[in-house]
C-alpha cells in the first residue's frame, strides 16, 4: 500500500473556512467516485504548533490531503480516470497552491 500526502493551500479569493467547507462539501463527494482510491483523509489546519528549539518553515497551509492506493500502477491507473481527471478539475477551482509526495508509510505505534 502506498498514500499521495499533498500539502494544499487555498486560492487568495478564499478564506480558510471557505476553503474547508468547499474541500469537505464539494470536492470529497467527488473522491467517492475515483476508482482505486482505498482511503481519502482530509485534514483540516486548525492550529499551527511550534517547537522552540526548531525554527519553523515559511509554508501556508489550508490543509492535508491523503489518498491510500495498492501500489503505485494503481495510483497511476487511477489518476487517469475521468473520474479523477474531474476531482483534479474542481481542485483547480479552490486551491491556490499544492505540494504532493508519493510516501510508504513505516508505522512505529500501531493503532
Amino acid at each position: 500500500m502506498i498514500k499521495s500526502i499533498s500539502l494544499l493551500t487555498r486560492r487568495p479569493e478564499f478564506s480558510h473556512e471557505q476553503f474547508v467547507k468547499y474541500w469537505l462539501e464539494v470536492h470529497a463527494p467527488l473522491a467517492l467516485g475515483v476508482p482505486g482510491i482505498r482511503r481519502y483523509v482530509q485534514s483540516h489546519i486548525t492550529a499551527e504548533r511550534s517547537r522552540p528549539d526548531i525554527p519553523t518553515t515559511d509554508v501556508a497551509i489550508d490543509g492535508i490531503a491523503e489518498l491510500w492506493f495498492d501500489d503505485v500502477a494503481a495510483m497511476e491507473r487511477s489518476n487517469a480516470t475521468p473520474e479523477a481527471k474531474a476531482l483534479h478539475a474542481d481542485g483547480a477551482l479552490f486551491i491556490g497552491r499544492i505540494k504532493s509526495f508519493v510516501v510508504e508509510e513505516k508505522e512505529i505505534i500501531p493503532v
